[in-house]
């Protein structure tokens, strides 16, 4: 008989394979994990299976990571495998499961190592998402509740289990209903944002603008990120100016940076301060040309998540927030700046903050005004 904690997992299966990756008969689909991920593992395996999937597991240790980075010469470093291409080019449906036993693991890592292993992936990326830009690829990115992401948010584990329900909809009599109506709920504030041509961000130590006229707004209803719970789009890469606070540390492979302050012009970085971890910040804007461009810009929706977790896949849903991210559109945006990288770093507009679009404020106190 199913626990309360194994009923939550058999939802939380049954809707990613289901309503996030829409599994087909013949599709194949790549399940990437870890032990810490078991259950869950288990579960998607299963209900995958029952899908009519093929299913190809890749089930890695944590600490690899940390010893590649470490040991592995610069060719080995830059080395990216005709396999890895393939899998990319001809996977329909693609599924990772974070589940960290310690997800401070590289801080130890020299950042140029990481710098070197994003730029030569960096045409995977494109490829990757290339193909879910024109619908030949569907993805998607959860979290497994572990002992560490636990203490990094600084709850017990059962605290941090019902948190994530919460936020996944999971502790609701019909999650399935939940999703589509906060699907709905986003649909109309795309259709409203279509039409829009440039966006003001204000907030203590923030005076952001930014152009929009002429891209696309996705509505991210928990398909490829789960939980989710934003709309979001691809600036126009020279039109972002101003500067910007970022209420909460920006996290980013295993480095936290905190207190980070970012100026633009003409849509660059040209200047970036942090009170902690400026040295990874620096390294990480110094990956390639579009790392100092903003490629996304997006608004924090799911309001069953109210605090910061340290844990970015929750923390930029926070209802109430706005976020951008440096480096890499989606394509489907019309988004045209590409970066090996993608770092999402949050703005609370909770206390404060407002956005205006074509001068008219749409979004005051991390509420939707329109």
């Amino acid at each position: 008989m199913l626990g309360m904690n194994d009923s939550w997992i058999a939802k939380k299966a049954a809707l990613l394979a289901g309503y996030s990756l829409r599994l087909r008969p013949g599709d194949l689909l790549v399940l990437e994990s870890t032990p810490a991920a078991g259950p869950l593992v288990r579960q998607v395996y299963r209900e995958a299976l029952r899908a009519g999937a093929h299913v190809r597991l890749k089930i890695g240790l944590e600490e690899l990571e940390e010893i590649f980075y470490k040991h592995a010469s610069d060719e080995q470093l830059t080395f990216v495998s005709d396999l890895d291409r393939a899998e990319v080019e001809r996977m329909d449906a693609s599924l990772r499961i974070v589940a960290p036993l310690n997800p401070k693991a590289l801080t130890g890592v020299d950042p140029s190592r990481q710098v070197g292993y994003f730029r030569a992936h960096g045409p995977l990326r494109e490829i990757f998402f290339g193909r879910s830009g024109r619908g030949e690829l569907r993805w998607c990115l959860t979290r497994h509740p572990t002992h560490a992401d636990a203490q990094e948010a600084e709850m017990s584990l059962g605290e941090f289990e019902e948190f994530v329900a919460r936020a996944e909809f999971l502790d609701q009599v019909d999650p399935l209903a939940a999703w589509e109506t906060l699907s709905a709920r986003q649909r109309a504030q795309c259709e409203f944002l279509e039409g829009v041509r440039a966006l003001e961000v204000r907030a203590p130590d923030t005076d952001l603008r930014m152009g929009v006229a002429g891209r696309r707004w996705f509505n991210s209803d928990g398909r490829r990120n789960f939980p989710s719970g934003e709309v979001f789009t691809g600036p126009v890469e020279d039109s972002v100016e101003g500067h910007i606070r970022f209420t909460f540390p920006a996290l980013y492979r295993g480095r936290e940076v905190t207190d980070v302050r970012l100026t633009f012009e003409k849509g660059r970085v040209v200047n970036a301060e942090a009170a902690h971890g400026r040295e990874f910040l620096e390294a990480m804007l110094g990956t390639d040309a579009g790392a100092r461009y903003v490629g996304e810009f997006a608004f924090g929706n799911n309001e069953a998540i109210t605090r910061f977790s340290k844990i970015i896949l929750f923390d930029e849903k926070i209802g109430g927030t706005v976020h951008l991210a440096l480096g890499s559109s989606y394509p489907e945006t019309g988004g045209k700046n590409r970066s090996a990288i993608h770092w999402d770093m949050i703005c609370d507009l909770r206390q404060g903050g407002e956005v205006r679009a074509d001068g008219q404020v749409i979004h005051r106190d991390g509420r939707w005004v329109i």
